[in-house]
């Protein structure tokens, strides 16, 4: 069994002892001054640090399940919608919903496994934390480096989805790196706040924008397509998929909509700051259900008012003007569900720096100092990634393979097999649940290799055909 108290952060007596210098002033400082020097008593120190951890702990500790909810929502309900209308071209449509619907169950249960191992292990704070449960030291550092890399890459695919809609909305030529830039210090700006409690205040904003953007995309579509020649019923979709799909375009379509389904990642992160952390099953519920119903439908009805010829993002597919206004609406949710994960990730690697200091807390001048250097770095690496990779599923895809197979898919079936389950697997309590989480883990399994392969051929392919522009390139996306 892993040390489960290298998990807990405590504060360490070296590190209130220097603070509490560092609080009271140095010895010299006061000589120099001219005043008495005044040592203070240990008990002294001790108060006045324990007060300042004990306001981070409080900080951090308002979320209820529906500030939960909203969060998640605004954690999840971003990028992932507005994918899956391509992803239906490719799967066609009675696939298209099979596997958005049932992505979306197994995703919720998944969620809940997560939320069981944290009940069980209240120490665990981070997926990185889960990690350490299933290998020790090893299985930290590497979930730890998917957590980091997973979220870094989502920040980043909020930050090429910020370049596609100003370039989208302007129309001026202006170099496509500017709007990177102009993303970028956005996605920074936004993610300045530490707590999720106060992140929750925006998400009715976030939530409202996507939804607005996403009914504006399907009414345009489906008045473009009802006054064109022949009207709805010379839509070109189809109910099976499309001819002469190859296994890389169907695993990327597939791996997208797995990306939609993405919100467990953070969940261990999100349940940390929940004063009553066992009400986290109506959020997950709440939110999965939601999304079943927004992708479901956002899926179907834009791919059957567009057609094969669908683009990702979905927003790209209203037409000139109607685009415009759909990404005007949708920048809200673009950038706050961008600037949460560049929260969760710093959130991550500032505790794990200052585990044994109060400086975690960030409410000390020391602990807003590292904070804002760390969010710059990793909207800064964000930024790279969504200049190397400049087209939309494909970098959502590779995402899903690399990392959201393991967060949603193999790591809880892992975690219930050790952890959660009770008894044998064979006994006949267990069957169902056996069966159930080992299919979970093959679904894991298979998209971590499907998924990689297919999303390297399909940029592969994308190049060679010259459809995408070069990386760190002016050209329009």
């Amino acid at each position: 069994m892993a040390d489960h108290n290298a998990i807990n952060p405590v504060t360490d007596s070296s590190d209130e002892k220097s603070s509490g210098s560092s609080v009271n002033g140095p010895k010299g400082e006061q000589e120099k001054m001219g005043r008495p020097t005044q040592v203070p008593s240990t008990d002294q120190r001790v108060g006045e640090i324990s007060e300042v951890e004990a306001q981070g702990v409080a900080h951090f500790s308002r979320l209820g399940w529906k500030r939960l909810t909203v969060v998640l929502i605004v954690e999840a309900i971003a990028l992932g919608s507005l994918s899956i209308p391509a992803a239906f071209a490719s799967l066609g449509m009675v696939a298209g919903v099979i596997t958005t619907i049932g992505l979306g169950l197994v995703a919720i249960y998944t969620s809940y496994i997560v939320g069981q191992v944290k009940l069980k292990f209240p120490d665990v704070k981070h997926y990185a934390d889960a990690g350490r449960l299933m290998l020790g030291r090893v299985g930290y550092e590497i979930v730890g480096v998917m957590f980091c890399l997973q979220l870094i890459f989502l920040v980043g695919s909020h930050t090429l989805t910020g370049t596609i809609a100003f370039q989208n909305i302007t129309e001026n030529g202006t170099c496509s790196i500017v709007f990177g830039v102009v993303s970028a210090v956005i996605l920074l700006a936004l993610a300045v706040p530490p707590s999720f409690a106060e992140v929750a205040v925006l998400g009715y904003i976030d939530f409202v924008s996507i939804i607005v953007a996403i009914l504006i995309t399907m009414i345009a579509t489906g008045v473009e397509s009802s006054n064109a020649e022949g009207g709805l019923a010379a839509v070109s979709w189809s109910a099976w998929p499309k001819e002469n799909l190859t296994f890389a375009e169907a695993f990327v379509a597939i791996t997208n909509i797995i990306f939609a389904y993405s919100f467990a990642v953070c969940q261990f992160s999100f349940m940390d700051e929940m004063h009553t952390p066992r009400d986290y099953v109506k959020s997950i519920w709440a939110l999965g259900l939601i999304e079943i119903v927004i992708y479901t439908l956002t899926g179907a009805l834009v791919y059957a008012f567009v057609g094969e010829d669908v683009k990702s993002p979905a927003l790209l597919s209203a037409g000139s003007l109607m685009s415009k206004v759909a990404f005007g609406v949708a920048l809200p949710v673009i950038f706050i569900s961008g600037s949460i994960n560049t929260t969760v990730v710093a959130r991550y690697i500032h505790g794990r720096i200052f585990k044994n200091s109060y400086i975690r807390f960030i409410n000390t001048k020391m602990g807003w100092i590292t904070w804002l250097a760390l969010i710059t770095l990793i909207t800064i690496i964000a930024w790279v990634i969504a200049e190397a990779i400049p087209f939309f599923s494909d970098l959502l895809s590779i995402s899903s393979a690399l990392f959201i197979s393991g967060f949603t898919f193999y790591f809880p079936a892992i975690l219930w097999f050790m952890h959660i389950r009770e008894g044998s697997c064979f006994a006949k309590k267990n069957l169902l649940k056996t069966a159930v989480n080992f299919m979970v883990l093959l679904i894991g399994l298979v998209t971590l290799a499907g998924g990689t392969y297919s999303a390297i051929q399909d940029i592969m392919d994308q190049f060679a055909a010259n459809s995408v522009r070069g990386a760190f390139t002016c050209s329009p996306i």
